[in-house]
Formats: C-alpha cells, sequence, structure tokens
C-alpha cells in the first residue's frame, strides 16, 4: 500500500511538472510572437523609408541649405543642425527637473502634495502636443515678439517632464531599502546615499526613460509650429527662428514639387535614423554601467 501510495505521488508530480513545461512553452511562444509583433511595424516602417529616401541622400543632402522653390537639389543641413540643437535645449531644461522630481516622488512623495504631482505628470503626459506649444506660444514667443529656439526647447522639455519624472520615479523606488539602511548605518548623510547609492542603482531604467523621452519629442511637429517656426538659413542664436527636420519634411510633405516630396522622405529616413543610433550608443556607452550596486 505504500508503495502504491508512493507511485502515485510520483506519478502526480510528473504530471504537474509536466504540465508546468508545457505552460512554460507556452508562455514563451506568447511572449515570442508580441515580440515579433513590436518588431515587425517598425523594421517595415524602417524598411520603406530606406526604400522611399536612400536614393535622396547625397553629401549635399548633410552639407547644403534647402534651394528656392522650383530649384532642384540642396539639403537640410540646417534642419539636422537645428534638431540637435532644439533637443539639447529641451534636454538641458527637462532632464534635471524631471529627474529630481522622480527622486522626490519616490523618496518623500507620500503625502498629498506628491499626489497632485503624480496626478498632473499623468495629466500632462496625455496632453496633445499642440496644446503644448499653443502654452510655449503664449508664454514665450509673445513676450519675446519673435518665434525661437529657446520657446521650442522649452515646449520640448515640457513634453519629456512627465515621462522622465515618472519613470525615475518607478526605478528609484525598485532599489532595495537595504542598500539605503547600509549606507545610513555607515554614516553617510541622506543626501549622499540618494546620488551615490540610488540613482547608482537605478541608473539603467533612468537611462532608458530619459531615451524614451527623447524619441518622444525627436519627431514632434506640432509645437515647434508655434515656437520655433522654421528657417531656410542658418540659425543665429537661440533667440530667433531655427529650422528643424520635422518641420522641415512636414513643409516638403505637403509641398506639390517632387523634388521636394523626395527629400522629405530622405529626411524622415534621417531623423529615424538618428534616434536609432542615439539609442544605440548610449546603450553602448552606459553598457557597463546599467548593472545594479549590489
Amino acid at each position: 500500500m505504500e508503495r502504491c501510495g508512493a507511485c502515485r505521488g510520483g506519478a502526480g508530480l510528473t504530471m504537474r511538472l509536466a504540465r508546468r513545461r508545457l505552460v512554460n512553452m507556452i508562455a514563451q511562444a506568447v511572449a515570442v510572437l508580441c515580440t515579433i509583433a513590436v518588431l515587425v511595424p517598425l523594421v517595415f516602417i524602417f524598411s520603406y523609408l530606406l526604400a522611399k529616401g536612400f536614393s535622396s541622400l547625397n553629401l549635399d543632402f548633410f552639407t547644403q541649405l534647402p534651394k528656392p522653390v522650383g530649384e532642384p537639389g540642396g539639403g537640410m543641413a540646417n534642419a539636422i543642425v537645428g534638431t540637435l540643437t532644439l533637443i539639447g535645449l529641451a534636454c538641458a531644461l527637462g532632464l534635471p527637473v524631471g529627474v529630481l522630481t522622480g527622486v522626490y516622488l519616490a523618496e518623500h512623495g507620500h503625502g498629498r502634495f506628491g499626489w497632485t504631482v503624480r496626478f498632473a505628470a499623468d495629466v500632462l503626459t496625455g496632453v496633445p502636443s499642440i496644446v503644448i506649444g499653443i502654452y510655449a506660444y503664449t508664454l514665450i514667443v509673445i513676450p519675446l515678439r519673435s518665434f525661437s529656439a529657446l520657446a521650442g526647447g522649452a515646449a520640448l522639455a515640457v513634453m519629456m517632464l512627465p515621462i522622465v519624472a515618472r519613470t525615475t520615479e518607478e526605478m528609484v523606488k525598485l532599489v532595495p531599502h537595504s542598500l539605503r539602511e547600509a549606507a545610513l548605518a555607515l554614516g553617510v548623510p541622506t543626501w549622499r546615499t540618494t546620488i551615490w547609492v540610488v540613482l547608482r542603482t537605478a541608473r539603467g531604467g533612468i537611462v532608458t526613460g530619459i531615451m524614451l523621452a527623447v524619441a518622444r519629442i525627436s519627431g514632434e511637429t506640432a509645437p515647434l509650429l508655434f515656437t520655433a517656426f522654421g528657417n531656410q538659413f542658418w540659425h543665429h542664436g537661440l533667440t530667433g527662428p531655427i529650422a528643424s527636420l520635422p518641420v522641415q519634411i512636414f513643409t516638403y510633405a505637403i509641398s506639390p514639387y517632387d523634388d521636394w516630396h523626395r527629400q522629405a522622405w530622405a529626411g524622415a529616413l534621417v531623423l529615424l535614423s538618428l534616434i536609432l543610433l542615439t539609442s544605440l550608443l548610449v546603450r553602448l556607452l552606459t553598457r557597463g554601467r546599467l548593472r545594479p550596486v549590489l
């Protein structure tokens, strides 16, 4: 009887193991299918842009200014530089505020004020970009009486804020409390613990959130129409209009000229390539530093 019971127990254990293996295989298959479903549109879009825009890429495209209407040739050198300038301004204005806000919410935002900030960040995430452009137009463009790179950078920075803040908050919350307690037990001040222990441990997720925010603003056109406006020449300073790839692509795409249409496809390909290369570069530069410090 005991042997029969042991046999039945062994058979039941074997069935449970087989069931777990089956569930594991199904879960892995679903995960692979979901990954393919995400990658296929990206590959399709990039391949289509490559087919439509690669033929228009040449040295002139990266070194020359746009040609006048009806004259073939030219390039988008000023728009490429303008896009990098606007993204740099947005990062300089938005990243410090976003990261510090996320750290505050994770470490000290347990009261009503923290709840209010979270609610405001969640609402700001869903605000249409054109509304943010109108906001920057009212607060910056009208007082300065000029479209400017500063206004465009500020509008993009506002769009970055909620993404960076909420991502930073979630990543900081994942840091084990034992690391904080160990640092405090050694006599390290709270602010140094936050900077050198908490942020250092969570930096991988924070960098990922920053890259998501940069990718989010890189292709925005609507807010720049109200702020940076556009420029057919090189910009001089941050207080004047500045060209950008999204606005230049939009202008060329709605034009009736075939040569501008070809350059619009090339500009879209360059913009997407810049986003992909930036993401890969950051990953490569921080690959050895993204591991948690345990």
